[in-house]
């Protein structure tokens, strides 16, 4: 099977360079027309100029393909409405959203100013929330939408001095898993990818003969087949250096302790509670919610 996207449109954002670049022109090269949307800014979000957008649009074109460019910033709403409504103007549709813009401002939590945390969460989620909401009723009237989002290690597992990343990267998947959901009736596919890769946000945090290995076209094939006619949803796939994983978030049965359980039975009980060998990842909330329901049938091991 070969994935193509002859009369598609795509709209990538943060594809003046990195991981948005290769997504961008690797969908060109199958046959998708797209924006490449990238303010241009340095990586914590500040300054701005077109260059960088207008150099891969010039790369995609010369080899044959259709692209334009787009220096809005994510975050603003103005911005999103000229980028989705450039794209209408265009080529009269738009089927795909790849959500990969966003800005690193790094430093532990007790150094970390708030302003710097609102910057990290106003990029990563309201520049992922704002364009799908721009694009949600155009994907639901032409029943056909793709997005992807960006998600990270540092979302799903944390890493040091990053509690704003950390906290914008795992709130996109809570947002993707509602909005599968929302989205299903309308044939609107809602994934995530989890990058590793070799990027301005990441040089300063590996040695060079790793990031050697992370080159960025290495994640861009998950995301191609993420936004794919018969992609799935809801997946999370993390891609680095040629390897690629599905992360999930998951459930223990648990157990019924009782209405009298007290904190020092949860204690006692702990190695029951969380049994990892009965594990389940949920597609839904309602789904754990009939685990609880089940469990309040077992007889109580306290009382």
């Amino acid at each position: 099977m070969t994935i193509e996207f002859k009369g598609k449109v795509a709209i990538v954002t943060g594809a003046g360079g990195g991981l948005g670049r290769a997504h961008a022109l690797e969908l060109a090269r199958r046959g998708a027309k797209v924006v490449v949307n990238d303010l241009g800014g340095a990586m914590d979000g500040t300054g701005g100029n077109s260059a960088a957008a207008e150099a891969v649009v010039k790369q995609i074109t010369d080899a044959g393909g259709e692209a334009i460019a787009n220096g809005a910033s994510v975050s603003d709403d103005a911005g999103v409405a000229h980028l989705v409504n450039q794209a209408l103007e265009k080529w009269g549709r738009v089927d795909i959203l790849v959500a990969n813009a966003g800005i690193l401002r790094d430093k532990s939590f007790a150094k970390m100013e708030l302003k710097d945390f609102d910057a990290v969460m106003a990029v990563h989620l309201m520049g992922t929330v704002k364009p799908c909401k721009a694009l949600w009723e155009i994907f639901k009237k032409q029943q056909y939408g793709r997005i992807v989002v960006t998600t990270s290690s540092t979302g799903l597992y944390g890493n040091f001095g990053q509690t704003n990343y950390g906290a914008a990267k795992l709130s996109l998947v809570g947002f993707m898993n509602t909005l599968k959901l929302e989205g299903a009736k309308d044939n609107i596919k809602v994934n995530a990818i989890g990058p590793i890769a070799a990027t301005r946000m990441t040089e300063n945090l590996m040695p060079p003969n790793i990031l050697a290995m992370l080159q960025p076209e290495c994640v861009t094939p998950a995301v191609v087949y993420l936004v794919s006619e018969d992609a799935p949803t809801g997946m999370i796939i993390t891609a680095g250096a040629g390897v690629f994983a599905a992360a999930q978030i998951v459930e223990t049965d648990g157990v019924n302790l009782g209405h009298k359980a007290t904190a020092d039975d949860v204690a006692s009980y702990i190695g029951k509670i969380a049994d990892w060998s009965t594990a389940k990842h949920y597609t839904q909330g309602g789904e754990q919610s009939a685990k609880f329901f089940a469990r309040v049938q077992d007889k109580p091991l306290v009382g």
